[in-house]
């Protein structure tokens, strides 16, 4: 069995004793090793599991009848998880996992991703769930997690279900067959944030970087995009940071449906990354349907995206609390910071092609931004717009002028 690749697989067997026996013979079948990891609640079913219940409550420094005394079954996932947590990567780090599998409802599925959430990209993650079908976005988060979804209730094997865990098990097993642990470029990696309004701008920034030797990875900031980005930040060894969309943001401050959270931005701040900014997709808020987005932003300019998105148009007020925002964060970098603010429109909606262009506005933003912004952070305004040609090519200048003073910084 040692060469064969190691697979930890999550299931409750209290609930699910017949789908987990399924489940690890499919896996068996395929080839890996598997390490069952059952952090069932209500009883333990045998000693058949690699990692059973009481071990994972010893791991939460407690024990079984004083996680079920706590009679919440909130307060048990929690203690659960915590344990189990632990238990993962004690086993990782002992034998070295090729795959995670997990079955579960929204229970096993809370404790599973979690569990998935805190491995590295690259490490194969598959999750058989029935909250598959819809509501993921807690569950996945910004990491690799492929979910399947049973389309059946998990109580039971019929020909739909039988389908459903054989194909998730052979997939994770095919994944784990194939995984390369620690596998990362040999170049130094950029990593840039972008949506469809700037694209323009940061596909030629990707080809000239890459064309000069780099690695680029470029980040949809659509919510999950920048929570990924700063992610990849925190985990690799990232040598300059363009984020060119700083809408996330903007989401946040002003209640649009894109909203990262509160720590947007701050990965590469906190590090020390080298780092450049530029108002990309400031100009607008994302909200519902149109109907929905003149309830929730009043009295604004709107552009109908699609049914389902409208672009709000961003006023002053909108842009002096971004630049309050942005300075605030900068104030706190601990390593090099370069602000571009092009002055002529700051996506494809805010030019004179577009649908809420307004030139009166990118000034107001660069002029806040320069009062708010630390002593030492230059703010370079050009009079471009962001998907002009030339911008791009001046962010690509700065990349690579803070990639060789890094690498120069680093020789010595």
């Amino acid at each position: 069995m040692a060469d064969k690749p190691k697979v930890l697989f999550i299931a409750t067997r209290d609930t699910k004793e017949q789908e987990a026996k399924y489940i690890r013979e499919c896996l068996e079948e395929a080839g890996v090793e598997v390490h069952h990891l059952d952090p069932s609640i209500r009883r333990t079913v045998d000693e058949a599991a690699e990692i059973g219940p009481e071990r994972i409550a010893a791991a939460a420094d407690m024990t079984m009848p004083e996680i079920r005394a706590l009679k919440h079954e909130g307060l048990c996932l929690e203690v659960m998880s915590r344990g189990a947590l632990r238990c993962a990567h004690e086993l990782h780090r002992d034998a070295g996992l090729s795959g995670i599998l997990g079955l579960g409802g929204s229970m096993g599925t809370a404790l599973a991703t979690k569990i998935m959430q805190s491995f590295p990209y690259g490490l194969p993650k598959v999750m058989i769930s029935t909250m598959a079908s819809g509501m993921t976005r807690p569950f996945v988060g910004a990491k690799d997690i492929v979910m399947v979804n049973p389309v059946c209730d998990i109580s039971g094997l019929n020909s739909i279900t039988r389908s459903a865990f054989r194909n998730g098990a052979l997939a994770a097993a095919a994944m784990a067959h194939d995984y390369q642990s620690g596998e990362t470029g040999s170049k130094p990696l950029v990593t840039i944030s972008t949506l469809g309004t700037t694209e323009r701008c940061s596909a030629r920034i990707r080809r000239s970087l890459e064309e000069q030797g780099f690695e680029v990875m470029v980040f949809h900031t659509l919510g999950t995009g920048g929570a990924a980005m700063e992610q990849i930040i925190r985990e690799r060894d990232v040598a300059v940071v363009i984020d060119l969309s700083l809408i996330e943001i903007s989401e946040y401050l002003h209640g649009g449906l894109c909203a990262t959270g509160p720590d947007r931005g701050k990965a590469a701040l906190e590090k020390g990354v080298p780092t450049i900014l530029a108002p990309g997709n400031l100009d607008f808020l994302v909200a519902g349907p149109l109907a929905e987005a003149k309830v929730r932003f009043p009295g604004k300019r709107y552009h109908e995206h699609n049914p389902a998105l409208t672009a709000v148009r961003a006023e002053a007020q909108e842009f002096r609390n971004d630049a309050e925002h942005l300075a605030g964060l900068i104030r706190n970098a601990r390593g090099p910071v370069a602000f571009f603010v092009p002055l002529q429109g700051f996506s494809n909606h805010d030019s004179p092609d577009g649908h809420l262009h307004d030139p009166s506005l990118p000034p107001v933003f660069a002029a806040h931004l320069k009062q708010a912004m630390p002593p030492g952070v230059p703010v370079i305004e050009l009079p471009l717009h962001i998907n002009d040609e030339q911008f791009a090519d001046a962010l690509v200048e700065q990349a690579i002028a803070f990639s060789r003073n890094r690498s120069e910084a680093a020789s010595q």
